[in-house]
């Protein structure tokens, strides 16, 4: 009966995805597809929950069978991630795109990415005290004890780590391993690796130009065979977005939620605000901060999704370029927001937890010293966390133990992670579009009839 009932929830995933097939036969835009795959996949999740009942062995065969649309997508995306950061920064150079302000290119997306994070930090504080949440009201199940203690063991690999040897491990010892994305700041290290080579292109091309030519020319062969195999998998976007969404929803435990609900409110109420931030300084710069939102709906949606800033970068990267971002600064600003200042996840979480927790071992969280260290530590401990599901935990720790506040107590909200999860991750990519969007404007290469052309739209259809 089981094996039954999984079959034909498979040929209802299979019967949607032949439609949004047919959409895209239709010429249906690629913003409205995903938008539809998103609806449905919540549809869908809640409809196999509320059939099959919360836990049952039907749901959990058919979203296992469901992960190889979405899973296998999230897959595909992270493969390319490393080859396209690459490729990119090593292409911005060969292209004469970077060569002029780099230095201060990279200051000012470093500069907005950790400044957004002391924000957000700040929000994170002042939505946490608002909804007085405090870690004695959660109540500790199996669940959380695991989680506590694994936390514990975690926190004993990072223990005593300065802040001079975290700057370290940015620095790419060994490229080769970063490229296999073997370590949390893998990506700042080929991103560096990268700037290392396109120096020295510029060196070679002033004294050989012959072989510098010769370089340049594998690049941008290389360059346009990796754009290739990115529009190739930006096509499977709405089918991944069906599946991920839909074994979200029907794994969901929502009398965990229920509980919870006021952790999940406040939390959702914290990343909304920083959403709003974000378009604040967009409108400040002179932007529409509508066109913007128009135009990143679908990254954003697939952050949501998915749970991962890293898998998010192709998108991240073709959605600033249709908003008139230079390619240099759209691939500096989403490959340095992979694992620095992710407003979201290295930002409001750390901060609202600080807060949470600090009652405990009777510190008034109120006390502006420890609002402004928190702010601070948080700001300086956004370097490193990984683009991937797990930063926040990262990142929660290092906060933690710089307070000298329990790092058990984190594990406390792991009934309802993947739900928070989700709304952390799309404010990282904003942070992440909004630091490459405002450094364009403030380097005054913005292509401003590009970002107001509607019909300059992520699509994957070339």
């Amino acid at each position: 009966m089981t094996t039954g009932l999984v079959i034909l929830n498979i040929a209802v995933l299979l019967g949607i995805i032949a439609v949004l097939f047919y959409m895209q036969k239709k010429h249906v835009s690629f913003s409205k597809r995903v938008f539809i795959a998103l609806g449905i996949g919540i549809v869908f999740g809640f409809a196999l929950q509320f059939i099959y009942g919360a836990g049952s062995e039907v749901i959990t065969k058919s979203t296992d069978w469901f992960s190889i649309v979405g899973s296998g997508y999230v897959k595909f995306l992270q493969m390319v991630v490393m080859p396209l950061v690459f490729i990119s920064i090593l292409a911005a150079f060969t292209k004469l795109k970077l060569t002029n302000n780099i230095g201060k290119i990279s200051t000012l997306i470093l500069g907005l990415l950790v400044g957004t994070t002391a924000v957000a930090a700040a929000v994170g504080i002042a939505t946490a005290v608002g909804f007085d949440l405090e870690a004695v009201q959660i109540t500790q199940g199996e669940a959380e004890q695991a989680r506590a203690e694994k936390l514990e063991e975690t926190y004993g690999g990072i223990e005593g780590r300065t802040m001079p040897q975290q700057i370290l491990d940015l620095l790419p010892a060994n490229p080769f391993l970063d490229f296999t994305g073997a370590r949390p700041t893998s990506t700042i290290s080929v991103v560096i690796f990268a700037a290392f080579l396109g120096i020295a292109y510029l060196g070679v091309r002033r004294k050989s130009p012959d072989q510098a030519e010769l370089f340049a020319k594998i690049v941008d062969a290389f360059y346009a065979i990796i754009m290739r195999v990115v529009t190739l998998i930006l096509r499977l976007t709405p089918y991944g977005v069906l599946a991920i969404m839909t074994k979200t929803v029907a794994l969901s435990d929502f009398d965990a939620i229920l509980k919870l609900g006021k952790f999940v409110a406040a939390s959702y109420v914290a990343l909304a605000i920083m959403f709003i931030i974000h378009l604040l300084l967009l409108t400040i710069a002179g932007l529409n901060p509508v066109t913007y939102i128009k135009k990143a709906f679908p990254v954003l949606a697939f952050a949501f999704t998915s749970r991962t800033s890293a898998g998010a970068l192709p998108l991240n990267i073709k959605t600033q370029r249709s908003l008139g971002v230079p390619e240099g600064i759209a691939n500096f600003a989403g490959s340095f927001g992979l694992s620095i200042g992710q407003n979201g996840c290295a930002g409001i979480y750390p901060a609202m937890l600080a807060v949470m927790i600090a009652p405990s071992v009777g510190i008034d969280p109120l006390t502006p010293s420890f609002i402004a260290t928190v702010i601070a530590i948080v700001a300086i401990s956004s370097f490193g966390v990984a683009g991937v599901g797990g930063g926040a935990t990262f990142a929660a720790l290092l906060v933690l133990s710089a307070l000298n506040l329990p790092v058990a107590l984190a594990g406390l909200l792991i009934s309802i992670e993947p739900l928070i999860d989700m709304g952390r991750t799309a404010v990282n990519v904003s942070g992440s579009m909004t630091s490459g969007i405002l450094t364009s404007r403030i380097t005054k290469e913005i292509d401003s009839s590009v970002y107001t052309d509607m019909n300059q739209k992520i699509e994957a259809e070339a």
